[in-house]
């Protein structure tokens, strides 16, 4: 990454943070981009020129990190890397994984609370066409299949929906480790995949 791609990442970044801790704070219905702005103490300019709207600020939720995670937990993951592994040791793997990392981020639980508080900021939160296609493509190259996007875009379906399904689960008690609520999920598919 460049100086200049950096200092742009720096700055996204703290309008992010910013938001985030004001969503919390004052509700995500009553917090402006003005609000934002003021509070990351850079332009409106600046703010949309990393941001559409203060809903995009959900559909940011480190979704460039998110990715990356998602794509190293399906191609590396420890759990499901031995020769021979199925595609479901490998999914339940990567779930695990990553849920591991997402719950360790300091502001998980707090995205986790204003998406439950506010329909507009969930909806936006749930938004997750790039990670999808991040998974399905790892997927093909984990299964050594590149032409088989059916079989790849479902498991990345099923990965997708599993993770958000372990943070519901462990949104109700966040103090247990976050891998009760992935053996929860994988208990309910159990027989499915």
């Amino acid at each position: 990454m460049s100086l200049r791609e950096r200092k742009q990442q720096l700055v996204r970044d703290a309008i992010w943070d910013v938001a985030i801790d004001l969503f919390a704070r004052k509700g995500f219905d009553a917090t402006t981009v003005d609000d934002i702005v003021e509070a990351a103490g850079v332009s409106r300019r600046s703010f949309f020129r990393y941001f559409s709207s203060k809903t995009d600020l959900m559909t940011q939720s480190g979704s460039g990190r998110y990715e990356a995670m998602v794509t190293e937990a399906i191609l590396g993951s420890a759990r499901g890397r031995a020769k021979g592994s199925t595609m479901g040791e490998v999914l339940r793997g990567a779930v695990l994984d990553v849920a591991g990392c997402v719950a360790a981020e300091p502001r998980t639980l707090k995205i986790l609370e204003i998406a439950a508080k506010y329909p507009e900021a969930r909806a936006a939160f749930g938004r997750a066409g790039d990670v999808h296609e991040a998974a399905a493509g790892a997927f093909r190259r984990r299964m050594g299949k590149k032409k088989d996007r059916v079989e790849a875009s479902l498991l990345a379906g099923v990965m997708l929906a599993a993770l958000r399904t372990v943070f519901e689960v462990w949104f109700e008690n966040p103090r247990q480790d976050i891998s009760v609520a992935v053996e929860r999920v994988f208990a309910g598919l159990e027989g499915w995949i």
